[in-house]
């Protein structure tokens, strides 16, 4: 079995349901006692969000490079960035790894194309909905992306900061994410991505009106496949 490497933290909410995740899907695999080989390194998460904030990634990719050495150095045979926003500086940490990046926006489109999906909307940070870092991955494939508006972009962003990552689950905010998936309905797409790890805590498959792709659980699996992999 592979050593998986996780660079979590961001926030340690979602970065629990990665660990969870991945050991129950080598235990379905192999039965018994069977759990996954993990090496985790769990960032300063206030860190990273005022890198965020101020538009300084270089100095959020140095963190995150610095952490991922560390993950390499302990045996990982590959990473994952337990966190959508932050493939934004996943080319500058791979830059500096002999092991490879299990890019989540590369695994979402794998399952997008397995379910034949060419239209989808996207719901995450301001930065993952707004920039092309993300999306490009999936309109390289040719997977049409479609984005709410400005407003309610605001809504998810903020939900995301001030609710979901400090472990809030509000019925209020699941009602408004559901207006906003359904406007996405309305403009076409077939389904729509949870493009932010913490977003499954609140948004179920039941919730929604549209098929959900959950980038979380998507990435978790993708990497206890990987562990198993000859």
């Amino acid at each position: 079995m592979k050593t998986i490497g996780l660079l979590g933290g961001m926030s340690w909410e979602s970065t629990v349901t990665y660990y969870q995740i991945i050991n129950e899907e080598i235990k379905k695999r192999l039965g018994g006692l069977h759990s996954a080989k993990i090496a985790l390194y769990s960032v300063e998460f206030d860190e990273i969000e005022r890198c965020q904030s101020s538009g300084d990634w270089d100095k959020s990719g140095q963190i995150l490079g610095r952490a991922a050495q560390g993950l390499e150095s302990a045996g990982a045979d590959f990473l994952l960035i337990c966190t959508n926003t932050m493939h934004k500086v996943a080319p500058q940490i791979a830059s500096i790894l002999h092991i490879p990046i299990v890019h989540i926006a590369a695994a979402t489109a794998d399952e997008l194309e397995k379910h034949h999906i060419c239209k989808v909307g996207l719901l995450g940070t301001k930065y993952t909905m707004t920039e092309t870092f993300y999306k490009q991955v999936l309109i390289d494939r040719g997977i049409d992306v479609v984005i709410p508006p400005a407003e309610d972009i605001e809504v998810v962003n903020d939900v995301i900061f001030h609710e979901l990552c400090l472990g809030e689950i509000k019925d209020d905010s699941r009602r408004a994410f559901q207006k906003i998936i359904d406007s996405l309905a309305q403009q076409g797409a077939q389904g729509v991505i949870l493009g932010c790890t913490e977003i499954g805590l609140l948004i179920r498959p039941a919730d929604s009106s549209l098929p959900v792709f959950d980038t979380t659980l998507i990435h978790a699996k993708r990497a206890a496949e990987l562990a198993l992999e000859d």
